[in-house]
């Protein structure tokens, strides 16, 4: 069966679906030396290879086969390839960079003979991979030094390179579905989006795509400190998005309240898939099968669930556990989302038709405040930084970002404020419009935004084709966007051409480009 992103949604429609439960657990239980991970092909490898465990798709590929082998026959109907610190940025910490593309097409190659094995002896049950792209050991919306908040350790490009080439090692490789995991930071995440649809449109094929976020800890927020619904709001542009759902970090009891706050915004079809309860303080997972399968029962009762398995410390005794309490349950239906403009920063603004109007904070902006533009050229951050706090203090709902002015390098003083300003949360917390007349600077901005902001403005002054391509552009950024009344002819002088226009682009963006209308 060639799954197609219909076909996905149409198997969720009908049954919940399992997936997998930990890789990593499985490969400790072999108790595998440094010169098991290298083998005959790495034996001269001038570095340690141990913990590399994505490299034994190369050097082990039968304890792979044996894992996803386990896992089917406790009742899995996804497996996800051995990749979860599959990506140039990650495997640099072997020396193994170079092993990308090999690796994740060894990975998909081994899981997807497993899966067909499997679906081969039993036709009413299909049997699918998941190609896990994880979260790499770097972010994009926080600094590791803490004496210097506006720096990054990993450009957004180069992110985006290294989801590249992972997602073209398992597409080539066979899998039937991409699967962004363990996302701590949504602006990686968008960073593989990206990278994931630049591959398949240039291969000119599609892939269904899931996305799962984590949720560090009882505070209902992500590492880089997105509620559950702005994580949402800021990924739910991705094409063929089929599920949005979490995993990692936490048991399923900790994880219930956030699973039930996503399902209540979600309009995709939800997976989850938790550790086996908390670590205790040796790092281990105590979690019995029972228990586990028992609380996320009571997530299938309450109707939150499409895709349901396990993460950290699960075995394939919990998914053959969990697998069992599926077959009494009938999975949840996605809720259908009003037409509403949804945004986000750390937290989620929803304008509607009661909100009467948005407050847009327009003092950080070079062109419209002497004072914002004297403190960005004298490089006098964190004052500008202030600026922008008495907006959200003044009660703005969105901060609009404008950094055009000859004497400055826009892009560059751009990058740094947003990067400055994604350090502070109580700023932090609101979308971002940013505001040029030139695309690099926009485009620069958007590189900054984990959250779900605005763009101000494109038009049709450079004609229909180059509007098309911005609003391409600005789409695969998860942006919304504002439209100006220009056209080839120039702009609206009355109030049918006003319409004209607007009409023409809206209709553009909504059944050409892929806006939600």
């Amino acid at each position: 069966m060639t799954l197609t992103t219909d076909k996905l949604k149409k198997l969720l429609a009908e049954r919940i679906l399992v997936i997998d439960g930990a890789m990593g657990t499985m490969i400790q239980r072999h108790k595998l030396t440094e010169e098991d991970f290298r083998a005959e092909r790495f034996k001269n490898h001038p570095y340690d290879l141990k913990g590399n465990n994505d490299i034994l798709c190369i050097t082990q590929p039968e304890i792979i086969k044996g894992i996803h082998r386990a896992y089917f026959e406790a009742g899995a109907d996804i497996v996800e390839t051995n990749t979860f610190n599959g990506t140039q940025i990650s495997q640099a910490d072997y020396h193994t960079e170079n092993l990308t593309y090999e690796i994740n097409f060894e990975a998909a190659k081994i899981a997807k003979e497993v899966a067909e094995e499997f679906s081969s002896k039993d036709k009413s049950k299909p049997r699918f991979v998941a190609g896990a792209l994880g979260p790499t050991n770097k972010t994009l919306s926080l600094s590791p030094n803490v004496n210097d908040p506006g720096y990054r350790a990993v450009t957004f490009d180069e992110m985006v390179n290294a989801y590249y080439e992972q997602t073209r090692g398992l597409v080539d490789g066979g899998v039937d579905i991409i699967l962004i995991e363990t996302i701590f930071d949504t602006l990686n995440a968008k960073a593989a989006i990206i990278a994931v649809q630049k591959y398949l449109d240039e291969k000119r094929i599609e892939l269904p795509l899931m996305i799962s976020g984590t949720i560090v800890d009882q505070s209902g927020r992500t590492l880089s400190g997105q509620t559950v619904e702005a994580f949402y709001i800021s990924v739910s542009h991705a094409k063929n998005l089929v599920s949005v759902g979490l995993n990692c970090a936490l048991g399923a009891k900790q994880m219930r309240p956030f699973v039930e706050d996503l399902s209540n915004v979600s309009d995709k079809f939800i997976s989850v898939y938790p550790n086996a309860g908390l670590p205790n303080e040796m790092g281990g997972y105590d979690e019995t099968p029972q228990t586990m399968a028992s609380i996320l029962e009571d997530f299938l009762v309450s109707g939150f669930v499409n895709i349901v398995g396990g993460c950290c410390g699960t075995t394939p005794d919990h998914i053959k556990a969990i697998a069992e309490k599926v077959k009494n349950h009938k999975p949840r239906i996605p809720k259908q989302q009003d037409p509403y403009l949804r945004l986000s920063g750390l937290e989620p603004v929803v304008l509607r038709p009661d909100s009467n109007f948005m407050n847009i904070g327009e003092r950080t902006n070079v062109t419209g405040s002497k004072k914002f533009a004297r403190l960005i050229k004298e490089e006098k951050y964190d004052e500008a930084l202030s600026v922008a706090r008495d907006q959200v203090e003044g009660g703005a709902q969105v901060l609009d970002v404008n950094m055009d002015e000859g004497m400055l390098e826009s892009e560059k003083v751009m990058t740094k404020f947003l990067n400055l300003l994604e350090a502070e949360p109580d700023i932090a917390k609101l979308p971002i419009m940013i505001d040029s007349s030139k695309w690099s600077v926009i485009e620069a901005g958007l590189k900054c935004l984990q959250g779900k902001g605005i763009v101000n403005s494109i038009s049709m002054k450079e004609g229909e084709e180059a509007f098309k391509e911005h609003a391409k552009k600005v789409l695969s950024y998860g942006a919304a966007v504002i439209v100006m009344a220009f056209d080839e002819k120039g702009q609206a002088d009355t109030f049918e051409r006003r319409i004209e226009i607007c009409k023409r682009a809206y209709d553009i963006l909504t059944k050409e480009v892929g806006f939600p209308p």
